[in-house]
Formats: structure tokens, sequence, C-alpha cells
């Protein structure tokens, strides 16, 4: 099925993690023109710049109003046009941390790192859609933002927002300058990637499986196609402030009594 993505711009924030990496690579498979972004991972950028032949890199701490608006002032110029944002970077702090211990600095800085790099993200690249008049927009939140997840409120709480509030505003808005432009979400469960290594062995993804319907952990490649499809006018063309969630049909209770 032809995605129509084939010569778009698209740029894919936190290229260099698992799931960044597979949206970028099913992006260049669709035949679009990928700008690969990264804040630290610069070898792990390269090594999928290189298999996607060669696609532009570009460094950009995403906290930073000045790296966001630089990062797509460089799209504009490499790919030509920016039609296209996979808004896929975040980060999940690993140490688990109850709300009557959790401290303030952990709490802004999570925020900051999920909630405010996305809406700066998506305010540059809707600048871009104002400039133009089309494109589309995917978010990725995360199953922490539907059920919450004890010990990461923080991370809940910015994943919630990026996924509830401000997605159904952002697809109203863009609509003021681009008719037929459109922001979707997708929020994956568990997934097997740089964020969860050593955390998805089989005895575990026994334990966190007890809540999905399908009980595996997803690849990262799960999570990149419904990224790819969302972000196609000819796929989703009439699809805009929707949240699909890629998780083996998680529910906020136990499925499976393993006792």
């Amino acid at each position: 099925m032809d995605t129509g993505l084939a010569g778009k711009g698209v740029v894919v924030t936190g290229a260099s993690g698992g799931i960044g990496g597979a949206c970028a690579r099913q992006f260049a498979a669709e035949g679009a023109n990928v700008l690969v972004h990264y804040h630290r991972g610069e070898e792990r950028a390269r090594a999928v710049s290189e298999e996607i032949g060669g696609a532009p890199i570009a460094q950009a701490d995403l906290t930073v109003e000045a790296d966001v608006d630089r990062l797509f002032e460089n799209a504009r110029e490499t790919l030509g046009t920016v039609d296209v944002c996979a808004a896929v970077a975040g980060v999940w702090p690993t140490e688990d941390i109850p709300v009557w211990e959790l401290p303030l600095e952990r709490w802004e800085e999570t925020m900051r790192q999920n909630l405010t790099a996305t809406f700066l993200t998506a305010r540059a690249f809707l600048r871009e859609v104002a400039r133009t008049g089309h494109g589309s927009l995917v978010l990725v939140g995360s199953t922490a933002g539907r059920f919450g997840e004890a010990g990461h409120a923080d991370y809940a709480a910015a994943k919630s927002a990026l996924q509830g509030g401000l997605l159904l505003s952002l697809k109203n808005e863009v609509t003021r300058v681009a008719p037929l432009a459109r922001v979707n979400a997708v929020a994956p469960g568990w997934t097997e990637s740089t964020m969860t290594r050593g955390m998805v062995d089989p005895k575990a993804v026994r334990r966190i499986s007890r809540t999905m319907a399908l009980r595996k952990v997803g690849q990262p490649d799960d999570v990149a196609a419904q990224v790819v499809v969302l972000a196609s006018d000819a796929l989703s063309g009439h699809i805009s402030g929707q949240v699909i969630t890629v998780a083996g049909g998680m529910e906020g209770r136990v499925v499976h009594d393993d006792a």
C-alpha cells in the first residue's frame, strides 16, 4: 500500500534510541527524506544514518528553546521542506520513587525532558506547517499516561499531559493555519529498546504481561509502524487527535492470574 510519504521531509527526534531509530528506518523505507535527531547518542545516530543511506543527522537538546529552533531551521535547509515530525524523544527515570519521597528537582527535570521538550518540538514544527500550509505531527506518549505508573508519577503525568490536553489542543489549533494538517499520538507500552535494556528478560515479561492480552513485549518496529501510518495522509488523512496504544491489549487490571 502506498503511504504517499515518498519525497516527504521527515524529522524524527530521539532517532538514536530504539523507537526513534525504528521510525527513521521505516520512514526511509517509504522513500521519505529523514533527518535523524539525537541529543547524546551521536554514535547510534550515525549508525541509523548509515543504515538508511547516509541521512543527515542533527544534535539538539530539546529542552533548550534555541536548540529546537535551530534543529528545524537545519531540517528546512537540509530537507528542503519539513512535512512530518515524529516527536519520539523522551526520558524515563529509572529509579522507582513514590510521590511522598519524590524530589522537586526530579519532577521538574522529568517534565522538561518529556512534556516541555515535546511542546518545543511541536511548536517549532507547527511553525513550519504555518509556512507550508500542510503537515502531520505524531507525538509519542506512553501507557503510563493512560494507566499511571507507581514509582514514576512524574513520567506518567508528563505523558498524560502530552497525549491529553496538549494533543487535543494542537489538533484544533493547527487547522487555523493548515486546514488539513493533523496531530496524533502513539502510546507504547513495554517495548524492547535502549531505555528498557536489562528489564525485559523472560521472568520480567511474565510479570509485566499479566495486564496484557498478548503476553509479549513490543518491538520498536511495532511502534514505528503505527507512527508511519498516522503520519501518512494517504492512510490516515481523516484521523486527528487520536491516541493509538501499542501495548498488546494492555488494560488497567490483571488479565492473567498466574498464582
